[in-house]
């Protein structure tokens, strides 16, 4: 699944172990790794200062990422297995498949418009 547009303009970007859903205010971001609970982080999106989009590749996983005031981006990962990808206990970024760039860059637009 990439994206799907619900009533009132919702956004939906499946990505790995979670998803982002962006309802034109706020930003739901829902993780679940193995053996644990689903965790949910919901973000306002005019709090975000800065976004950044690291489209997949056919072999690594990409990711999106939202910046919080008072916060720096979380590092990227280094390694075969990591891919550059922040760590998936960052709360305010999800890693993505090759098969939802371009889901992930319409949110990422819908996110920065909503900032003003």
């Amino acid at each position: 699944m990439t994206t799907s547009t619900h009533t009132g303009g919702g956004m939906d970007v499946k990505g790995v172990m979670g998803s982002i859903t962006f309802d034109g205010e706020w930003i739901t971001i829902t993780k679940k790794e193995v053996g644990q609970q689903q965790r949910q982080f919901r973000i306002r999106a005019a709090d975000v200062t800065g976004t950044r989009l690291k489209p997949a590749t056919r072999l690594f996983h990409g990711y999106l990422q939202f910046v919080l005031p008072g916060s720096a981006p979380a590092t990227e990962e280094k390694g075969l297995m990591a891919g550059g990808r922040p760590p998936h206990s960052d709360p305010h970024s999800l890693s993505i498949r090759h098969s939802t760039n371009d889901a992930a860059a319409k949110l990422v637009a819908a996110v920065e418009q909503a900032r003003g």
